[in-house]
């Protein structure tokens, strides 16, 4: 029990010597005479303000960042920004990428901001211009808005839209050279790999089936689906990353209504299916059936094996950024190995151990876990995109503001207002392109970082440092 402050202020007295001060004070307060004498309590005047002088520090810690000086978050980002009203016609914006293709049978690739649009159009930006103009618009290819576009190489693009088709076209000949309809709705994500001399494509679709697609030889053609892999829930997101044993593509799968992310093996000469390799937690010891879901993945730039994911938790997006257990053919996540009981059974208190460890190593990975502040609601399509240094992410919202969030602490360190007020932000990418003058304050011969939003007030805006 923490003694009153008469009693602290008579033990000060007592031990500092003032004994016609404490005389007096115990006289005017009421004071028994033997006031302040227990030496065994350890609590003090000196104590009780170095205490509040530890308080005031983590507070002014916390609320300014007194190790500002170490923050990983580089200084020069993206925070000015620049309306791109370059684009012929105002409707949604769905999507936003930066591809390299050629556009003609004699030019050199080079970089352009693709864009997709809700009135089923595809845009494709130069930034080398100070308008940023539109170098050519696609609007006859597609029977529903596209979601997702994809460069095979720097001759074909592949489209995916809202109907389930997929459409590869060729930007040289300007014609369609293969199309297929395997999903039946929505297909919202595309990711790409190589392997030599193949390329794996996946796609995702909210039919709740995955497909997988093999493009390779001087002849692109977009061929029937190499495999196909049905899931209990709809994909939100899917990426491709490297297996730990031998640099071999992994097809990584988060689902709706699961904390889990999949981790999936190419098929291989006598089989036509992704195997599941193994899972790993983002919630290992979370009593709620399902807390949230993945609803985006994107892999470090810079380190291959680190991952952001925004979820889909209300009323605030919160950031996981998560070392990836990718399994390797020697362990598995999917299987907990439990050590025999001692007479070589395994036992139920055994199983809970081996689960147990795995729910550990589960945790550890897990680097950042923060809110960030961003609105969404359950309808909502949460997006992040690495800074090209990986010092950090920028998340979508639906209040019409980017967040930029120090990777290394979780803190938000960058708030971007630009967009309408309210409104939801559907797409964002970030980068470093060769831009104009117009986007810039000055020309400069080597590439700019960058950072590109749209959403659902059919602005594009082009952020720059």
């Amino acid at each position: 029990m923490l003694p009153s402050a008469a009693e602290l202020v008579a033990r000060f007295l007592r031990s500092s010597g003032y004994d016609e001060t404490l005389n007096s004070f115990i006289l005017e307060a009421g004071l028994p005479s033997d006031v302040g004498s227990d030496a065994t309590n350890p609590v003090t005047i000196e104590t009780i303000l170095e205490e509040k002088k530890a308080f005031d520090t983590s507070l002014i810690f916390e609320k300014l960042g007194l190790n500002d000086k170490d923050r990983k978050w580089s200084a020069r980002a993206p925070a000015l920004p620049v309306i791109l009203s370059s684009l012929p016609s105002r409707s949604n914006i769905l999507s936003v990428s930066v591809l390299e293709l050629s556009l003609a049978a004699a030019s050199p690739s080079r970089k352009f901001v693709a864009i997709t649009t809700a009135d089923r159009k595809l845009h494709l930006l130069n930034p080398t211009s100070p308008t940023y103009e539109v170098a050519h618009t696609y609007s006859s290819f597609q029977d529903s808005p596209i979601l997702d576009v994809l460069a095979i190489d720097p001759h074909h693009i592949l489209v995916a839209s809202m109907s389930g088709k997929l459409v590869l076209y060729n930007t040289v000949k300007d014609k369609v050279v293969g199309e297929r309809k395997d999903h039946t709705k929505y297909v919202v994500k595309l990711a790409s790999r190589s392997e030599g001399d193949t390329l794996w494509v996946a796609s995702a679709g909210w039919d709740a089936k995955v497909f997988l697609y093999k493009i390779g030889g001087s002849d692109v053609q977009l061929s029937e689906p190499t495999a196909v892999l049905p899931l209990p829930s709809i994909p939100e997101t899917l990426a491709f990353v490297a297996s730990p044993d031998d640099g071999t593509p992994v097809l990584l799968v988060a689902r709706r209504d699961s904390t889990f992310l999949h981790f999936y093996t190419m098929p291989r000469r006598g089989s036509e299916s992704l195997t599941l390799l193994g899972r790993q937690n983002l919630a290992p010891h979370s009593n709620a059936w399902v807390s949230f879901t993945p609803a985006d993945v994107q892999v470090c730039p810079t380190d291959p094996s680190i991952a952001a994911i925004a979820t889909s938790t209300t009323p605030h997006m919160k950031l996981l950024v998560v070392k990836l257990l990718i399994p390797t053919k020697q362990s598995s996540l999917v299987d907990a190995n439990p050590v025999p009981g001692p007479n070589g059974t395994v036992t139920q208190a055994s199983q809970a151990r081996a689960e147990l460890l795995v729910q550990d190593r589960e945790e550890k990975a897990i680097l950042v876990n923060v809110s960030t502040l961003a609105p969404q609601t359950h309808y909502s399509t949460p997006r992040l995109v690495w800074r090209p240094d990986g010092t950090g992410v920028y998340v979508s919202s639906d209040d019409g503001v980017v967040r930029g969030i120090e990777t290394a602490t979780g803190k938000l360190v960058a708030t971007l207002e630009g967009h309408q007020h309210g409104s939801k932000l559907r797409c964002l990418w970030a980068g470093k392109i060769q831009a104009s003058q117009a986007a810039s304050s000055h020309m400069t011969p080597q590439e700019s970082e960058f950072l590109i939003s749209g959403g659902f007030d059919q602005q594009l805006i082009l952020w720059h440092a």
